[in-house]
């Protein structure tokens, strides 16, 4: 019984989806502008997304050089972006910005514009190139509309947006570092301390810098080791002058003191 009711009820939603969707076709068939307009309207204010893009679209060309022409621009962009078709609604929306600078949609259009590379922007693990196109949106807009009702959001989304940048400079640093590339790790991990000096890894980005430098001057030959050394021990105290009370202190302390007898038998050596 309940796997007959199952078939039924599916039979019932294909049957929907059917005359949905030959009821579209035949609108667009009709070459009539206004029903296509007026029924993607009716769909588009019962969130029927789908449906009432491709009723936009079809009316699109014949409003075009028309009053109507911004508003169906945005419904249709808009409509992708519900649909959770960020790429296309983001080149709609930069589109319509273009075109519509005036339109009474605009500030709507910017803020979707800015949400679409924010929602496409991936994690801190893969390439953040749309995450820094997101954060750049997200600024511009709040600097455009600094009293729109959005702009706490944003806020909020730019932080997460930066923090991830934070989390993917460390993560390539690190990965030298996990490999034992200990000069690239240093040179990685001073980039990323330069580009974001209020970086949330900051702490731990400095001690792997001192722990990259101990490690590879401990593998060097003895001719580039004092130098080295001298290298790791400004690190060092850099980092105990910033983070005094750091749970890394004391293993630091053991590096840099081998470093130091390190020197001073160096210095002995060379003075007899």
């Amino acid at each position: 019984m309940k796997h007959t009711l199952s078939l039924i009820a599916a039979g019932l939603l294909l049957a929907t989806l059917f005359t949905g969707c030959a009821g579209v076709s035949s609108i667009l068939k009709s070459g009539k502008p206004d029903v296509m307009y007026d029924k993607a309207l009716e769909y588009y204010a019962k969130e029927k997304w789908t449906r009432a893009s491709t009723l936009f679209e079809g009316a699109l060309p014949y409003y075009s050089g028309t009053t109507r022409e911004d508003s169906i621009s945005f419904f249709n962009a808009r409509c992708k972006y519900k649909n959770r078709d960020y790429e296309t609604a983001s080149l709609l929306f930069d589109d319509f910005r273009r075109k519509f600078g005036r339109s009474v949609f605009i500030e709507d259009a910017e803020g979707m514009f800015a949400l679409c590379y924010y929602y496409l922007a991936p994690g801190p693990s893969r390439d953040q190139t749309m995450t820094s196109q997101a954060i750049i949106a997200i600024n511009e807009f709040m600097s455009r509309y600094p009293d729109s009702k959005q702009v706490e959001n944003f806020k909020s989304i730019n932080e997460e947006l930066t923090q991830r940048l934070h989390d993917k400079a460390y993560l390539n640093a690190y990965t030298y570092y996990k490999i034992g590339k200990y000069n690239s790790a240093i040179v990685a991990l001073k980039n990323a301390l330069k580009k974001y000096p209020e970086s949330t890894h900051r702490e731990e980005i400095m001690y792997l810098i001192v722990d990259a430098s101990y490690r590879y001057a401990s593998n060097s030959i003895e001719e580039k080791q004092t130098d080295r050394y001298l290298s790791m021990l400004d690190s060092y105290l850099s980092f105990k002058e910033e983070f005094p009370e750091s749970k890394h202190i004391r293993e630091l302390e053991r590096m840099a003191k081998h470093a130091k007898d390190y020197l001073d038998r160096n210095k002995k050596d060379n003075n007899i």
